[in-house]
């Protein structure tokens, strides 16, 4: 067990900052932390539209250790619901489908869509038993676009739209809402999340790791923009005939690909063609699960797969490449040789962004416990 350095203080100069401490990335204090102040307090996708439209619909998922209900109820609101019978925690919900009522899969009680309870099996009610204490405890849900949140505190304050300004109106031209989901591919990494997320968050490391991306990029037009919980990459596209991306492009469109990341955990890739979403769920201190989810237009039509098996093939070799580093520098960080690191002012502000968002979201617990 790796005892975590609370001596480190966040130096908003980036030329003379200090990088995270390898310990921050090897404690399980840290983890536990983690999901107590920032996947608690900031939102998580949990859907795409798609998957709840009808009433009774509903998706199952886990944020920060909490299982979790999404649904539609009958007055076609989306709700969800931490998904835990209040008789003796059973869940009332399993994998995704449509209900007419939520039932525990322990001892059949059951809930209305409404998060209300609904009826207790063989229960005879005590005097003074309150059936509305005994709904579902709610959890808070909110939509932009096509997709679907959801946040188990709300401490953080801000409003979805708030939180990830300034996506929504730098690509409200997209037309996200016909974009349907295509395909999804799941990676189990060893190494801590921030690895990975301090990986996606710059690009200094494309022209050694990623030699067939770096040839699809103008890397020297590559730029990072931070803004309050989100960053945003900007890589011009090369316009070169056999580019994976121009090919796919309207004759005088201008291509270029626009990487949205918003804390702590999700990313929005936009290309020409696609957008592709990931979500970085940590599985433990030193274990990471990226999901990769593909939305297209017209994902059904005639030639799509054979149309994108190169852009999938692409993505996943970059992906196989990413994984690699990630591995090596978690082992790197246990290492008695290495400590901390120093940032590239030109090519590294998007990680430093990174690290001062999870310090003001932990330095309190860090100050108060030492």
């Amino acid at each position: 067990m790796f005892s975590l350095d609370r001596t480190f203080r966040f130096d908003t100069d980036i030329s003379q900052a200090w990088t995270l401490p390898a310990s921050w990335y090897l404690s399980d204090q840290m983890a536990q932390w983690e999901d107590q102040r920032i996947f608690s307090h900031h939102w998580q996708w949990v859907a795409h539209i798609d998957e709840l439209r009808e009433v009774g619909s509903f998706v199952t998922r886990q944020v920060a250790g909490e299982p979790l209900v999404i649904l539609r109820d009958e007055d076609q609101q989306l709700r969800g619901f931490f998904n835990v019978c209040r008789h003796r925690a059973g869940r009332v919900a399993r994998g995704c489908g449509k209900r007419q009522l939520l039932q525990c899969v322990y001892h059949g009680w059951t809930y209305r869509l409404d998060g209300s309870l609904h009826k207790t099996p063989e229960f005879q009610a005590p005097a003074g038993f309150s059936r509305e204490a005994m709904a579902l405890r709610p959890v808070e849900v909110a939509q932009w676009g096509p997709f679907v949140f959801a946040r188990l505190s709300k401490e953080g304050g801000l409003s979805l739209e708030e939180w990830l300004d300034p996506i929504p109106a730098q690509t409200k031209h997209l037309p996200l809402e016909k974009m349907r989901f295509f395909k999804r591919v799941d990676y189990e990494i060893q190494c801590n999340w921030k690895v990975y997320v301090d990986n996606y968050l710059e690009g200094y490391h494309i022209p050694l790791a990623h030699p067939g991306l770096f040839r699809e990029i103008d890397y020297k037009q590559y730029d990072v923009e931070c803004f309050r919980y989100v960053s945003r990459q900007h890589a011009p596209v090369r316009p070169r005939e056999d580019s994976l991306y121009v090919r796919h492009l309207a004759a005088g469109e201008n291509p270029e690909a626009l990487y949205y990341w918003a804390f702590p955990n999700l990313m929005f890739n936009f290309y020409p063609d696609n957008l592709q979403l990931n979500v970085i769920l940590p599985l433990g201190k030193e274990k990471t699960l990226t999901i990769f989810l593909w939305y297209l237009l017209e994902p059904d039509r005639p030639g799509v797969e054979r149309e994108f098996a190169a852009s999938f093939a692409f993505s996943d070799q970059v992906q196989k490449e990413d994984i690699q580093i990630c591995e090596e520098v978690q082992v790197g960080l246990r290492s008695r040789s290495y400590t901390q690191g120093r940032y590239v002012p030109e090519r590294e502000r998007g990680v430093h962004h990174f690290h001062g968002l999870l310090w003001e979201s932990l330095k309190h617990k860090i100050i108060s416990e030492e």
